[in-house]
Parts: C-alpha cells; sequence; structure tokens
C-alpha cells in the first residue's frame, strides 16, 4: 500500500506522457493550468504537511513548515465549500475546447472533487480529496499514531529557524488531537464509534504513547540529534516541555473521549448512519468503478478459487500433497527453511533481503520501461511505537524536491508474518517495479506535471499498478528457479482476491470480525495475527482493500485489447509506461487513455 493516507490526503503518484496522445500537454499555456495551480495552492494553504510531505515546503512556501492543519468541526464545514468552490472553478471552463491531454486531467480533477463531494453528505468521518473514511481516529490513524513518523521523515531540519518550526509543529499537533476529540464526541453523538476490537487497539497504543516519559520519546531525542548538526541551540528542553504541557494532556483528554465511548464488536460500517449508502460511497472512491458491493464480492469469490487451483498445482509439483492449500501454505510458514528468528539480527536480515530484491528488480527495469527512473528507495522497519496499528507494508513517494527518497515500511512486530517467500513479491509491490517506480515519475518529471496530480489519490490505480507490478515480476521469469517464491506471488494475488471478498463481507453482508479472519487464513494461508492486523485495517478503511485487485483486474483487460490490436510489435514496455504517465487516474479515465494511445477507440 502507499503511506498511510490518513495524515490528511492521500499522496499519489502524478505524471504526463513524453508522447502520449491524450496524456502529453501542449507546450503552450492551457486555460486548465491556472486553475490546477489555485485549487493545488490553495490545498497546501489548508493542508500544510501534504507540503512538508512533498518537500514544498521552502522559498515562498516556507512558513508552511511551521503550521499544521485545521482538524476543527468547523474547517470540515469549511473543506465541503472549498471542495464545491474547487469544483466551479473547474467547471467555469468549456471541457470541449480543451485539449485531450487536458480533458484528461479535467476529467481525473473533476472525478476527485465529485467523488469527495458525494462523501460530504453523511456528516461523519473524513473526506479527502479521492476518498475518505468513517472514523478520524483509530488504530492506524489519528494524529497520535502518524506525528512521530511525519516529524522524523517529512520535517527537515537545516537551520535554527527549521527548529523552531519543529517545535511549532508539535505544538500543533497537540492542538489537532483536541480537534479530533472534538469530532469524536459529535461523531459518537450520530452513532459513529469504533468497534470494541479497534477501540481496544487504539487505547492501548494511545496509552503506551502516553507512558513513555517525554524525554524519551522519539520526537525529543530525534529532533536533539538532527539539531545538533546546525548551528542552534539544544532543544531538549522546550520539545520536552510542549510534550508536557501541551501534547500529553490533550492525549490525556482524547484517551478520555474514546475510554468513555459505549461500543460494540460489530465490525462493518453497514451500522453506522446510512450505512449501506455509506459503504457505496466508499467502495466507489476506492474502485473508480460503479461496481456493486454483490459484484465485488463474487469476483472475489471467484478468482480465488482460480488461484487456489493454480497454487495446488504448484504445491503438488513440489510434492507438498496433504490439506487444503491454505493448510499447507500455513504450514509452510512455520517451516524453519523460510523462518527468521525473532531478533535484532533476524529483523536486519529482512530489511537486507527485501534490499537485495529491489537492487535486482532495478536490473531487470530496462525489459519493463523506457523511463530510466531513478527510482531510489531506502528500506525501513515500522517505528516499534505504531507498529501495532500500522500496515503490515507501505511506501512513502519521494519528496518532489530530491531531499527524500521513496521509503518501504515493513511490519516486523510479529516475525511470522514474514516467511521468506512473501518477501519478493512484497517488495515488488512496495519496491521495484510498484508504489516507488510509479511514485519516482513523479518526482523525477515534477516540472511537467500540474501539483495537483500530488494531491488526489485514486486507490484502484496506485494498488493496482503495484498488484500488476508483483505480475511483472513473476512474468520475467525471476520465480522460474524458485517456487517458493512463486508460491508467494501466488498467494499474494489470492489475498488480493480474498480481500473483494471479505471486505465486502464485512461491511455489506455483516460479517463479523471473526468470520472474515477464518476466511482470511483457511484461503491464504496466512497466520491468524497476520489475517487479524489485516482484517482490522479493513474495518477501520473500508472499501480500500477492494482497490487492488479491482485495479489490477482493469490493467490486465486493457493490457490484452492493446496486445491484440498491436499485435507482433505490442511492446510491454509501451504499455507500461503508458500507465504510470498518466500520474495516476481513475479507470474509467485510464481507459480512455489506453484507447486513444493503442487506437482501441
Amino acid at each position: 500500500m502507499t503511506n498511510r493516507r490518513e495524515l490528511l490526503a492521500a499522496l499519489a503518484a502524478g505524471g504526463v506522457a513524453v508522447a502520449l496522445p491524450g496524456v502529453v500537454r501542449a507546450a503552450t499555456a492551457s486555460p486548465l493550468d491556472p486553475v490546477l495551480k489555485r485549487i493545488a495552492d490553495d490545498v497546501l494553504m489548508n493542508s500544510p504537511e501534504s507540503a512538508s510531505q512533498l518537500g514544498l515546503d521552502r522559498g515562498a512556501m516556507a512558513p508552511l513548515a511551521a503550521r499544521v492543519s485545521d482538524l476543527s468541526l468547523a474547517a470540515r464545514a469549511r473543506d465541503a465549500a472549498r471542495l464545491a468552490g474547487y469544483r466551479r472553478q473547474l467547471t467555469a471552463l468549456d471541457r470541449a475546447k480543451l485539449p485531450a491531454a487536458d480533458q484528461t486531467r479535467y476529467d481525473t480533477v473533476l472525478y476527485a472533487l465529485d467523488g469527495s463531494l458525494a462523501g460530504t453528505r453523511f456528516g461523519y468521518g473524513g473526506v479527502g480529496l479521492g476518498g475518505g473514511g468513517p472514523y478520524v481516529v483509530s488504530q492506524q490513524n489519528g494524529t497520535y499514531s502518524q506525528y512521530g513518523e511525519f516529524l522524523d521523515t517529512a520535517q527537515h531540519i537545516e537551520t535554527r529557524g527549521d527548529v523552531d518550526a519543529y517545535l511549532s509543529r508539535l505544538s500543533g499537533f497537540a492542538k489537532q488531537l483536541d480537534q479530533e476529540t472534538e469530532t469524536i464526541k459529535a461523531d459518537a453523538a450520530k452513532g459513529v464509534v469504533l468497534p470494541d476490537f479497534l477501540m481496544a487497539n487504539t487505547l492501548v497504543q494511545e496509552r503506551g504513547l502516553r507512558a513513555t516519559p517525554a524525554g524519551q520519546q522519539r520526537v525529543v531525542t530525534g529532533l536533539a540529534a538532527r539539531a545538533a548538526k546546525v548551528v542552534a541551540p539544544d532543544p531538549t528542553a522546550r520539545a520536552t516541555k510542549i510534550m508536557e504541557s501541551e501534547f500529553y494532556p490533550a492525549l490525556d483528554r482524547q484517551i478520555a473521549a474514546l475510554a468513555a465511548l459505549k461500543t460494540d464488536d460489530r465490525a462493518g460500517v453497514w451500522k453506522l448512519p446510512d450505512g449501506d449508502a455509506y459503504y457505496r460511497w466508499l467502495l466507489k472512491a476506492a474502485t473508480t468503478t460503479d461496481l456493486d458491493p454483490e459484484t465485488v464480492h463474487q469476483t472475489g469469490v471467484r478468482q480465488n478459487a482460480e488461484l487456489d487451483a493454480e497454487m495446488d498445482t504448484l504445491l503438488q509439483a513440489q510434492g507438498v500433497t496433504g490439506g487444503t492449500v491454505g493448510e499447507r501454505v500455513t504450514a509452510l510458514a512455520k517451516d524453519p527453511r523460510f523462518a527468521y528468528p525473532d531478533s535484532d539480527k533476524g529483523r536486519a536480515d529482512v530489511i537486507a533481503y527485501c534490499q537485495a530484491a529491489i537492487d535486482t528488480a532495478r536490473a531487470q527495469m530496462p525489459k519493463l520501461s523506457k523511463l530510466a527512473l531513478k527510482a531510489a528507495v531506502e528500506v525501513r522497519r515500522v517505528p516499534v511505537d505504531i507498529q501495532d496499528g500500522a500496515a503490515l507494508g507501505y511506501m512513502n513517494f519521494a519528496s518532489l524536491d530530491g531531499s527524500r527518497p521513496a521509503i518501504y515500511y515493513i511490519n516486523l512486530k510479529d516475525m511470522s508474518f514474514w516467511p521468506r517467500f512473501q518477501l519478493s513479491t512484497l517488495t515488488a509491490h512496495e519496491g521495484l517495479p510498484g508504489h516507488a517506480w510509479q511514485g519516482a515519475y513523479l518526482a523525477e518529471h515534477k516540472d511537467e506535471i500540474p501539483l495537483i496530480y500530488s494531491l488526489m489519490n485514486f486507490s484502484a490505480f496506485t494498488e493496482g499498478w503495484a498488484l500488476y507490478a508483483e505480475q511483472l515480476i513473476d512474468e520475467s521469469g525471476a520465480y522460474d528457479a524458485d517456487p517458493w517464491s512463486r508460491l508467494g506471488y501466488l498467494q499474494a494475488q489470492r489475498f488480493r482476491a480474498v480481500r473483494l471478498v471479505v471486505d465486502t463481507g464485512l461491511h455489506a453482508k455483516r460479517w463479523t470480525r471473526d468470520q472474515a479472519v477464518e476466511f482470511v487464513v483457511a484461503n491464504t494461508g496466512r497466520s491468524k495475527g497476520s489475517a487479524t492486523s489485516e482484517i482490522d485495517r479493513y474495518c477501520a478503511s473500508p472499501g480500500q482493500a477492494c482497490s487492488y485487485k479491482t485495479g489490477h483486474n482493469e490493467i490486465l483487460r486493457l493490457r490484452a485489447l492493446a496486445r491484440a490490436k498491436v499485435g507482433p510489435a505490442f511492446d510491454v514496455r509501451d504499455f507500461n509506461d503508458t500507465l504510470v504517465q498518466t500520474g495516476g487516474v481513475p479507470l474509467s479515465v485510464l481507459a480512455n487513455v489506453v484507447e486513444r494511445r493503442f487506437g482501441l477507440a
């Protein structure tokens, strides 16, 4: 998955083509350019953390480095009005008079705005450009879980003024905690409350954060270490005081507000106000399609069965024959041949293995793309203080200014999550040729790309591309002499088909958490702990889990059409680059681009 979207608006890759009809921009100025720039600038002014994530909080935007977003209820109402204002600016243009490239961009931004505006009518949760979610704070999102990683990776420290900006932001995050608490209470009054198992995990993490002495918090110790490298007084005392006098009291108030709520074990958003319609909105936002929950569910059932058969054939060829496919994979995951020890060395070995897989994939990229991107990637462990609620793997894209590479995080809380045969395909997804490659196009072509593309998220595209990237590695022959890693690849593909089943099961068919966990374990061979972590993620972010396979299915459909049209001259690199150079678009827009590029229309 891409980086943890709940911080503000999800960051997605953006791009333009060098020679793609319907994507490449005209050399002359377009009437669309100033409209998109005004929208992007306003988004950044109201979401200063996004400016830092993108490496844009310098020069004229330097004051943003000291600010945080307003997360209050009043701001939520203003945000809805701002979205409507963006739409009026965009639709004031005559789309028919725009060149094809700008029509693609117009359609992309309009889709994001219309989707976001559709979500504002529900009056709870969060809404960003491209989607949203029901709970402002959960085991995986909220200021408490994200402020530390943000300050570590996105907040630059190069001058004494940067230290002051860091401290100002730390104080601002304390205010955000209180703003979230205000929203938690308002949403709870409408019946929007975390299920009890997510509530328990959230409170464990918040209380664990609170129990750490202020001077030992990584936002304090990390700042001190970084400030020592610039001409600035030791900021430890100031940072500690902010934690003790501002952040901790606000955290205490949030803990008390969450602990006071009455909750139950109902996992799905069907329980929320207008819950069925809310899930349909989330599903559309995630998949950028109009597929109904039952269609998505049955697609997952069918593809799960198909992949079960393929995995069975591979396992039998390796002499692994006893039990169901899920049972056999579960047993293999515990096999000492594939296990890493639960130790510092074991974790270091996992990081090294993933980095080596990236290096191997990099050597294959000329066979998969003509773009010649640098695509620097750094592999890190998910920080220990957020690992209980974090995804098992995710990617933070590189900054636009080149100051920070893409960071691929892997959750090493429980080493049983990661038998060796699963790591290659995970790395293909998060690293190369997956998210890191797609995101690199944005950073390395930033002067050609409207900034608004970096402030939208179309999960079906970004996750569909990353799942397709896993397939590209398999098709490259990387697993021809490594059947176990190919098993991991098939397991990962099947896992995404299973996601279609369990996400719709939870939120449309009223499955219980235990029912969903059992289905994942039985059908994928994942450990119960891993499956539970994933199901909890789907409960906190409904619909998003359906984006992967839906996007992947559409990419494969379009590739088959392009291959049939072009015939023997078809070069998969042209198709792959067409996708990356769109910059991340809704699937309907993607179909139009591919149709123009390969003459399918």
